[in-house]
This record gives structure tokens, sequence and C-alpha cells, in this order.
């Protein structure tokens, strides 16, 4: 009998579906990181503002044998995202969740700072949303006794950027979230994941800079950060020399850091 049981058990570890919610799903990134995990018995809901985008990555996973679907949405309403992806939840039960959708901004020509508008949208698209829906998943998989949670940063968060005050400092307030929620499901078998990459060579972040060190490939972007997820480390910054700068801004004396930070420019 026991030997019957253990072959059910093996067979059911074998047949088991993971389901992964990604948003971001119509970007370069959420796009690779949604191809990375396309395989079978695989379900991944892919959300994203782009309907055209999303269905593009859609099929590219469903050609590696993974079972996806999509979610067009405005992620503006982080009430209205929580509300969806709860009842998606309630279907699918989400064993892993990538949010990866946002927004990088920069002043406008001739601003001092951002206007106002860009400030809301950044604090909107960048922190609200992703932590409000972070932590109500969060709250479920606790209750399941386990899943997996990665939140996209950036390596900005790690400076006071001038020209995009609101972007590093939505990425800044993701990171302290992230790191505050990471210890408190850790003891119910849920992980948290900050991962902060510098540049990624991907259409929206070619348009937003054109001044891009050590850029990444989007695909190298992607094995990394699921890489680090799949370790459990609490804040992964890729590639290295992002590591090395962010040591150089605490160290550097302040009037130092900030001439240097007042030449930057998008």
């Amino acid at each position: 009998m026991a030997a019957v049981l253990l072959m059910r058990d093996e067979l059911k570890s074998k047949t088991a579906k993971q389901s992964i919610l990604l948003t971001g799903g119509s970007g370069g990134l959420g796009s690779a990181l949604a191809l990375h995990h396309a395989r079978h018995g695989i379900e991944i809901s892919l959300w994203g503002r782009s309907m055209e985008r999303l269905s593009e990555t859609r099929q590219a996973v469903e050609k590696l044998g993974a079972v996806a679907d999509t979610t067009s949405f405005d992620f503006l309403d982080a009430e209205a995202a929580v509300e969806l992806m709860l009842a998606q939840d309630d279907a699918m039960s989400f064993d892993v969740a990538y949010f990866v959708a946002g927004i990088g901004d920069t002043r406008g020509e001739g601003d001092l700072v951002e206007s106002p508008d860009q400030i809301l949208r950044a604090i909107r698209l960048n922190l609200a949303a992703p932590a409000a829906m972070a932590a109500a998943l969060a709250e479920r998989m606790a209750e399941r006794g386990g899943g997996r949670i990665v939140l996209i940063g950036s390596a900005a968060a790690n400076h006071s950027l001038p020209f995009a005050a609101a972007y590093s400092a939505s990425k800044a307030g993701l990171a302290t979230f992230a790191d505050a929620l990471r210890i408190a499901v850790r003891p119910h078998g849920v992980s948290v994941t900050l991962a902060a990459p510098g540049f990624i060579d991907t259409a929206a972040g070619r348009n937003n800079s054109a001044n891009r060190p050590f850029e990444i490939p989007v695909d190298e972007a992607a094995r990394r950060i699921v890489l680090a997820a799949e370790r459990g480390e609490a804040n992964y910054v890729t590639p290295w020399q992002f590591k090395a700068l962010k040591a150089l801004d605490i160290l550097l004396p302040r009037p130092i850091r900030d001439r240097f930070l007042e030449r930057l420019s998008p």
C-alpha cells in the first residue's frame, strides 16, 4: 500500500501544473520572463496594457507548450487590479507571481523636475499597484503554505536621480516594501525577491534613455532574475557594476556625490 501511495505522489508531482501570474507581459522583460517559464505543465496569466503585444507573447508561450491567457489592464486603478487578480487566483491558485508592469519616465526638456502628473503616475504604476497586488496575493499564498513573489524594481532606486526623481523614488519605495513583505511572509513559506536590474535592452528602455551603460540583453536579464528568485535572494542587483555604483553612492562625500548626480542626464 505504501508503494502504491508513493507512486501516486510521484505521478502527481510530475503532472501537477504550476500557475504563474505575470504583469507587464506586453513589455520586453515581461515577455522574456514568460518565455523562460514556458513549457508543458505551466499555466501563465499574462497582464499588460497592449492586447496586441500580449497576444504575441501568448502565442510564443503556447508554441513552447505552456497554457496562457491574457488580461489587458490599466494599472492606474490599483483597487480594481487587486480585485481582478484575486478572482483569477480563486481559479488558478498562483504559485509564482512576477510584478513587472511599471513606467520609466524623466523630466521634460527645460524642466527642473517631473511634472505633478508624471510624479503621480510613476508612484501609482511603480509602487501603489504592484505593492497592493503583491500584498494581497502574499496573504493568499501564506494561507496555502507557500509561493514565490518577484517584484521588479530598478538599480535607479539606489540613487537620487534629479532627472527622474519620481521614478527613482517609486522604485526605492518598492524596494523597502518588498523587504518588509519578505520578512512578514517568510515564516509562512512565501519567498519575496526584489530584482533591481540596471539597463536592459528593450524597446521601452531605448525610448527612455540614450545613455545606457552596462546594458544587458533582455533574455539574459530574465534568466538572471529567475535564478535569483529560485535561490530565494532578497534583493538582487544586476549587472555587478550597479552593485559597485550603489556602494560608491554611499561612500562618496555628499558634496562630491551631489555634483556627480547633477551632471547626469537621461
